[in-house]
């Protein structure tokens, strides 16, 4: 494991951190066991940064509940956050810190942030409402070492957020497909002047590992056969000296041992010029493709209709990378289409909840139109009349015998 240096506070930080919004699931919840296998042969291998946040279902408590397990708690690095599209006031401060606290089995928290800063008006209420005041007493306290912020929102209001306070970190999305979105490459630079810069989304959601178009997939593997996509995406972020770390949500061993191995050899500079004209030729077929800049986050979920909306968006770009019969297959299998329970696009009826938890700021009811213009056609939701009807049949006859 390769390690960079938080210029703060010089702790040692692992290049590679486990985002723990994507840990492996089953019909209970989050599945403990593989989780807690994957926690421990992260630690046992050196990562030390483990991301979490109080939005993300389930995931405090599962992580506090393994490092306690494993008397673990001392030997990472843990990061959460104040989920800021909840609060409502000053009160919520210690209301959702404290859950955290109790979920996380600590009583403290190494880096603490302000979760999905979009502008700096966001900023400007919080401290309105105190927020500065009550960062100095719970790190005087001890409770919170460092203080950060998470941001989704333009380059500009990035460096106004940036320059207003004395924060200890950062953490944006930054990955070879956006190196011009949101905060972006200038982002990047000027934060890291002075603090350490955490990197999410490398992989675009997982976009830039399982889901890019062949001919790209074709680019890397004459490139390089030994390199998987994913391999590609994250080097790319790792080759920035400004980064300090980045976070994989990585949901299976496969993917952990993969990207250990990775890490091991992660340094500053190691690309060269071809290299980088592989990144270019690659970037250049995925912008024709992608058509939805979604990361599948969920964010935007639930919907209170029961649209799947990630499915939807990732149904639609598959049309563009893998063709059209690709793409319905995909829409078919992910929204239920030929069941009574179906989570389709056009049961979108604009209440515009999706849009303000959102992320990426994408227009989210009027791209849930496209795609059921698309991809719902007149004959397809024929089909799927049928295909309900002629289910409905047979769920309803006696079994045989």
């Amino acid at each position: 494991m390769q390690y960079r240096t938080d210029k703060i506070s010089g702790n040692s930080l692992s290049v590679l951190g486990m985002g723990c919004m994507r840990f492996p699931r089953n019909i209970a919840g989050i599945d403990m066991k593989k989780t807690e296998e994957l926690i421990a042969h992260a630690i046992d291998n050196g990562v030390n940064y483990f991301d979490t946040a109080w939005i993300y279902q389930g995931s405090e408590e599962a992580l506090g509940s393994i490092l306690e397990k494993h008397q673990a708690r001392e030997k990472i690095n843990i990061a959460t956050k104040l989920p800021l599209v909840f609060v409502k006031g000053p009160a919520d401060f210690d209301r959702y810190f404290d859950q955290s606290l109790k979920r996380l089995r600590t009583s403290y928290i190494d880096y603490f942030l302000m979760h999905m800063i979009t502008d700096y008006d966001q900023w400007a209420k919080l401290k309105g409402w105190g927020i500065e005041q009550w960062i100095a007493e719970k790190k005087k306290a001890g409770q919170i070492r460092r203080i950060g912020f998470s941001y989704h929102g333009s380059r500009d209001e990035f460096l106004k957020v940036l320059d207003d306070y004395d924060w200890e970190m950062c953490q944006i999305q930054y990955n070879y497909s956006d190196e011009n979105f949101q905060a972006g490459v200038t982002g990047l630079k000027k934060a890291s002047e002075k603090m350490p810069v955490i990197i999410m989304e490398p992989l675009l959601g997982g976009k830039l590992a399982s889901n890019l178009p062949r001919e790209a997939v074709g680019i890397f593997k004459k490139a390089n056969a030994g390199l998987s996509p994913a391999a590609w995406g994250l080097n790319w972020v790792w080759n920035q000296q400004e980064v300090t770390l980045l976070l994989s949500g990585m949901s299976d061993m496969a993917q952990l041992t993969e990207n250990l191995a990775l890490a091991d050899n992660a340094k500053a500079g190691m690309l060269g010029d071809s290299d980088m004209d592989i990144y270019r030729q690659t970037l250049a077929v995925v912008n024709r493709a992608c058509k939805i800049r979604c990361t599948g986050c969920s964010y935007c979920m639930p919907c209170p209709k029961g649209v799947n909306i990630p499915g939807c968006f990732a149904a639609y770009n598959t049309i563009y990378s893998m063709g059209y019969i690709e793409g319905v297959k995909q829409f078919i299998t992910s929204t239920g289409l030929t069941s009574e329970h179906s989570s389709s696009s056009r049961l979108c009826v604009k209440c515009g909840k999706c849009e303000s938890h959102c992320p990426q700021n994408l227009p989210i009811m009027d791209l849930l139109a496209t795609v059921s213009r698309r991809l719902e056609p007149a004959w397809l939701r024929f089909v799927g009349v049928c295909a309900r009807a002629y289910l409905g049949k047979k769920r309803k006859k006696p079994n045989a015998g």
